[in-house]
């Protein structure tokens, strides 16, 4: 295709729909497609799911898997920039607890940007990537009410490690948390240029806000229902089937479609298939967790589903997403509040985001960057006027 040649004609049908399918840049990072979904740099994402999530952000940033020598720079290079600002302690505190968490998320990350921005973009995306896990812990610790004794963050950790060590989990196999939330994290890093939170943190940017302001608004996108709050709402759906008897559970489908509401974990915007990160953690499940009543119940819903969502010729992809069973694998490993789940979806995109961020402003149109956002508004329904 040549440089001039249109992409596609945009016409009326096109306007109000959210720009939709509309073509506005390229992305270095991640492609979906309708049947393989999302690839990393040309990779199955299903197929990296299973390497350190280290390795996988370095494969974003650099647009290459790392040698085993690299690998180990670039841990350094995280533990380097992990340290989290005394400051962040007393803002934390000073927060209501009623608040949901996502909102916790964005404050520490505009509190950590006003600690320290070097105004270079990958420095500052790489610093708020090693910062992530200890401010997410900090904020499970005071909205909990466990301010006392909170460990020293050990920088010598991974970025999985440091959470765990942050958030002292109780009766919990830590092992198998590990597992689960390194999983879930490389199945979020990146979903192509064009979702919501990635779009904006994106705009943002173009007008040279810092990487930290950008990132603090792809979250306050992140946290909408339409979006990344999905994966909670999900879990809460799980919970409230309460049974993995087939019939029940078609009984239970039909009654909230009957009720005009949604069935959460189904249909993808580009998928004609299974979510290919839903295959890979409901392999995950049948290994970690055969047993838990509520990866039955997922099981079941993976398999009726689809069948009662087919009947509908409206549903082009009746399939199960990725989050059908990812909040089921969150609380199995004692995870078990929901309203949490979000801010893990927003660990696991700040990565992501950032490197796009860093693209968009650093190499395209050969370095000079993307220039400010400004899509074209049609007026409607006005006519000029004079006082």
């Amino acid at each position: 295709m040549s440089d001039d040649e249109p992409l596609m004609t945009v016409t009326t049908e096109h306007l109000n729909t959210g720009l939709r399918g509309i073509p506005v840049g390229t992305c270095l990072t991640s492609f979906v497609t309708p049947t393989e979904g999302v690839h990393y740099c040309g990779y199955p994402v299903a197929d990296l799911a299973h390497l350190p999530v280290e390795d996988v952000i370095y494969l974003l940033f650099e647009k290459e898997l790392p040698t085993s020598e690299q690998a180990s720079s670039f841990r350094s290079n995280l533990s380097a920039r992990g340290s989290v600002d005394a400051s962040v302690h007393p803002v934390l505190a000073s927060l209501p607890r009623s608040g949901h968490p996502m909102d916790w998320l964005s404050i520490g990350i505009h509190t950590l940007g006003m600690a320290e921005t070097t105004g270079d973009w990958k420095d500052d995306a790489l610093n708020l990537v090693a910062r992530m896990p200890r401010l997410l812990g900090l904020i499970f610790r005071y909205r909990d009410g466990r301010v006392e004794d909170i460990p020293e963050d050990d920088l010598s950790l991974g970025l999985v490690d440091r959470f765990i060590r942050t958030l002292e989990p109780v009766g919990t196999d830590v092992e198998k948390m590990r597992e689960v939330l390194n999983a879930y994290l490389v199945l979020h890093l990146d979903h192509g240029g064009g979702n919501l939170s990635t779009f904006t943190g994106k705009a943002t940017a173009s007008g040279k806000a810092t990487l930290y302001a950008s990132m603090a608004s792809a979250m306050n996108s992140l946290s909408g229902p339409l979006h990344g709050r999905a994966n909670q709402s999900c879990l809460e759906f799980v919970l409230r089937v309460g049974t993995s008897e087939p019939s029940e559970v078609e009984r239970f489908i039909r009654a909230e479609l009957d009720a005009k509401r949604p069935v959460y974990g189904f249909g993808h915007a580009v998928l004609r298939a299974e979510d290919p990160r839903a295959t890979y953690q409901f392999a995950l499940g049948e290994r970690l967790c055969p047993e838990d009543p509520n990866f039955a119940i997922v099981r079941t819903l993976r398999e009726v589903a689809p069948r009662i969502l087919a009947e509908n010729p409206k549903i082009s992809n009746p399939h199960a997403n990725v989050d059908i069973a990812s909040g089921t694998l969150l609380h199995h490993v004692g995870l078990t509040d929901p309203e949490y789940y979000t801010t893990f979806f927003g660990w696991a995109r700040v990565a992501g985001i950032g490197a796009q961020i860093v693209d968009e402003q650093t190499v395209m149109r050969s370095g000079k960057g993307v220039p400010i956002y400004r899509p074209k508004y049609i007026a409607e329904g006005q006519t000029a006027r004079r006082l």
